[in-house]
């Protein structure tokens, strides 16, 4: 009696999709964009020297997101996927800075479009990280001095 399905179908062995474990790309991912909608949400989105204090907390040299990006950043060179999910997740807080900006006034000696505002504050608040412990509240005053505030 033939059951109705072919020998080739019954051969083929099922793929059953391995369960991953989180990885340090995903944690780096989770952080950022919570960073991100905190961004983005009042009353820090209105508001450029609560988004500045906030990324400067977010990327102090104890905090954690800095050790989860690094973490991330090793292990992506392997991996595309996770390389590109952390690409994503960092301009999705780029963006949220952005937006603050275009909305904010222009005041203090950083000068250019909103966009590359957004860069260069965001890439020297992630160099915090890299200061110690005791010079981060110097370099969010520089900030602030920066942007006018």
């Amino acid at each position: 009696m033939a059951s109705g399905r072919s020998d080739r179908a019954r051969k083929r062995a099922k793929k059953r999709r391995a369960v991953r474990a989180p990885s340090a790309a995903r944690d780096a991912e989770t952080r950022l964009l919570a960073l991100a909608r905190e961004l983005a949400t009042p009353p820090v989105s209105g508001d450029l020297a609560a988004a500045l204090q906030l990324l400067a907390a977010a990327h102090a040299p104890d905090a954690a997101l800095p050790r989860a990006v690094a973490r991330a950043w090793i292990q992506g060179r392997e991996d595309k996927t996770a390389a590109l999910q952390l690409a994503w997740a960092r301009e999705q807080v780029r963006l949220a800075l952005e937006e603050i900006l275009t909305r904010a006034p222009r005041d203090g000696a950083l000068a250019g479009p909103a966009d590359t505002r957004a860069w260069l504050l965001l890439a020297a608040a992630e160099a915090i990280a890299q200061e110690p412990p005791a010079a981060a509240a110097d370099r969010l005053k520089t900030l602030l001095e920066l942007t006018g505030r």
